[in-house]
């Protein structure tokens, strides 16, 4: 299988919405999430950061319309901690406004900034309601929250197959997306293995479908970001069931850290079933964290 990016890969869902060459899908679904009518996709400006990676993987598309800056993200692993991290990554990106611009943010003229949305597109195994909102005001403690002078708002729309009927009525590729995740897990369901549940999702789409001929000219990228998607996914679950494994090195008050930075180093290099080895296996992790040590500390730690 061919690796799209020797630095971080992709996901799928931004993969097809987040292109130049698809601006016309990514406006559908800005349409369809907005209730907005815009019919010109040279309106959409992309403003991505390029080098923001979480696990290993390019994780955001963001993208101006107007005044309206919308910053999109997929998950297929729940995680409440969403508007912590869109807040640090608008956070960047103003600073990229106000860069390109030439924007003074210390001077006496208010700065008109663009409205950011934030939008999390939800498919993971969990059930999920259609759409909920997660709020950075629930990671602060009940008793001060009405206090807090910040609050950030997500909207995470479950985008899983036969979900939010009314959406993928309004966009497309959207629902097409959706079914193909679906034929894929339904493949695996009977013991395929992911490249060939991905050949024969392909094989099954309808030829009328809007991203099938994007999906067969990109068939090996696709199947190396799910690749890691899925790898990734079951990663972040054995660490759910297993618990993070900072409290499994002896005798370093440094500890937590080292193994951070070791599972950073594994999932960055794609190195994910030595992850998922380190999470059953202290003793292999501890071998790991020796190298690491070794290499980059000397006797220093």
């Amino acid at each position: 299988m061919t690796n799209i990016n020797s630095q971080y890969k992709d996901r799928l869902f931004n993969f097809i919405f987040g292109r130049e060459e698809n601006k016309e899908w990514t406006l559908s679904l800005y349409n369809a999430v907005n209730g907005s009518d815009y019919t010109d996709p040279t309106v959409i400006e992309f403003n991505t950061i390029k080098d923001v990676l979480y696990l290993g993987m390019r994780n955001d598309t963001s993208f101006m319309i107007a005044d309206i800056m919308s910053v999109y993200e997929h998950q297929s692993t729940f995680n409440p901690n969403m508007p912590l991290r869109l807040l640090q990554y608008v956070g960047d990106l103003y600073a990229g406004y106000l860069s390109e611009n030439k924007l003074n943010k210390y001077g006496k003229t208010l700065i008109k900034l663009p409205v950011p949305k934030l939008v999390v597109f939800y498919n993971g195994s969990d059930e999920m309601e259609d759409e909920s909102v997660l709020k950075l005001s629930d990671a602060f403690e009940e008793s001060v929250r009405k206090q807090a002078d910040v609050e950030v708002k997500v909207r995470m729309i479950n985008v899983n197959y036969g979900k939010n009927q009314g959406l993928m009525d309004a966009c497309k590729p959207l629902s097409e997306y959706s079914w193909f995740i679906s034929e894929i897990r339904d493949n695996q369901k009977d013991d395929h293995k992911l490249e060939d549940a991905v050949s024969m999702a392909l094989n099954k789409m309808p030829h009328d479908f809007t991203i099938r001929s994007f999906l067969m000219l990109h068939k090996q990228e696709v199947q190396g970001m799910l690749d890691t998607e899925y790898n990734e996914t079951e990663v972040m679950e054995l660490f759910k069931e297993e618990g993070k494994a900072e409290g499994k090195i002896e005798g370093k008050k440094e500890g937590v850290d080292i193994v951070n930075q070791l599972n950073d180093i594994l999932i960055n290099q794609g190195r994910f079933d030595e992850l998922k080895r380190t999470v059953k296996d202290p003793e292999y992790q501890k071998k790991l964290i020796r190298e690491l040590i070794d290499k980059n500390y000397g006797d220093d730690l």
